[in-house]
């Protein structure tokens, strides 16, 4: 069986600006690779002319889509959660939809963002945080979520994403808060062209790119991650790569 990875964001674009290239990277790899959006953008500040709330989610959808496509992504799923707020929905719900993709995809590796909301500090990303952590703990333990007639299963390692800067419209001032530290880097080499060329599948959101263009060139080098969870009593200063360590199932 191939080993597998699931990718779980808030918003389209989210995918590839965070995580392509650790989305490439396994792709490139022979690894099956999956993503699960919880919204589909219809809040964004950058909406490439489209006014409608609507519309701009199905615009969104479909540049997600475009985007999937250049990095490889094996599979793709975008929830009905909205867009802003996450953070009010219903945690144990939305813990329970994040373990149902978990029961049947069998990721052994989960990637997500860390607690502190990514380069934007985006309340969504905290709280998808918080919601795929509890989804990669508790979709092992068959108590939890009995009614969905899954079989339990547990991921064997979780990763945050972190923030290569900070950039929060309006609030310079953020620009030196708290992020979650790396134990991990990716230096993306030929997949950091291939990263930003998914990126721009999210046409709407090109004004994004325009205002963080001064970070764009080192940012997308790299990539780093925090190990956050693992199978084994390890140090972070063990972990080698994503799939290290892992077991084939």
């Amino acid at each position: 069986m191939p080993l597998r990875l699931l990718c779980i964001t808030a918003h389209p674009d989210d995918e590839s600006g965070a995580f392509g290239g650790a989305l490439l990277m396994a792709h490139r790899d022979g690894a099956e690779t999956s993503l699960l959006c919880l919204t589909d953008g219809q809040a964004a500040h950058f909406r490439g002319g489209v006014e409608d709330n609507g519309s701009l989610g199905r615009k969104r959808r479909a540049e997600l889509a475009a985007a999937c496509k250049a990095l490889g992504v094996t599979r793709h799923e975008v929830l009905h959660y909205p867009d802003g707020e996450l953070p009010r929905q219903d945690f144990y719900g939305m813990v329970g939809e994040i373990v149902s993709r978990i029961r049947v995809w069998r990721p052994q590796v989960v990637l997500t963002f860390g607690g502190d909301g990514s380069v934007n500090l985006h309340r969504d990303h905290t709280a998808v945080s918080a919601a795929a952590t509890a989804a990669f703990h508790w979709s092992g333990r068959a108590e939890f979520f009995p009614e969905q007639n899954l079989a339990a299963y547990a991921p064997q390692k979780l990763y945050y994403s972190t923030a290569p800067f900070i950039s929060v419209r309006d609030h310079p001032e953020l620009a030196g808060a708290a992020t979650v530290p790396y134990s991990l880097t990716l230096d993306l080499g030929e997949f950091a062209r291939a990263k930003r060329e998914a990126f721009a599948k999210h046409s709407s959101q090109a004004g994004v790119l325009e205002r963080v263009k001064d970070h764009i060139a080192k940012a997308f080098i790299t990539e780093r991650y925090l190990l956050a969870a693992a199978k084994g009593q390890i140090s972070v200063n063990q972990d080698t790569g994503i799939f290290a360590g892992v077991v084939p199932d």
